[in-house]
């Protein structure tokens, strides 16, 4: 059973930075597309990026020049970098595995089978 556990969450004001990290354990890490999303209470869990087996990227819009997906195969962890945070990134962050080998479908929750427990960001105006 793959465990995906995520790290580096806080409070930031806006305009700050923080780096989001996920370890994962028992998952053939470097070889599957893996992907980081958002949630607020009450809504609905959104994408917010992805990366595949060769490192190739892709970050929503609202995020995009902002945060930077990117991953270290030697230390299986995947990494959130956000820069520039705005009050209305304030979520909680989860980190997703998939078994597919790219992430043409890595926008959609059920892409992904194994999910970390989520770390909060909160960023204050």
């Amino acid at each position: 059973q793959a465990q995906l556990v995520e790290s580096g969450g806080g409070s930031v004001q806006a305009g700050g930075s923080l780096r989001l990290s996920c370890a994962a354990s028992h998952y053939p890490y470097s070889s599957r597309c893996m992907g980081w999303f958002r949630q607020a209470p009450g809504k609905e869990r959104e994408w917010v990026a992805t990366i595949d087996s060769d490192g190739g990227a892709r970050h929503a819009d609202s995020v995009k020049g902002r945060f930077t997906i990117s991953k270290e195969n030697a230390k299986k962890t995947l990494y959130l970098h956000m820069n520039s945070l705005k009050p209305e990134d304030t979520d909680m962050y989860y980190c997703a595995a998939s078994w597919s080998l790219d992430c043409n479908g890595g926008r959609r929750l059920g892409a992904y089978t194994y999910w970390g427990q989520g770390t909060q960001v909160t960023v204050s105006s």
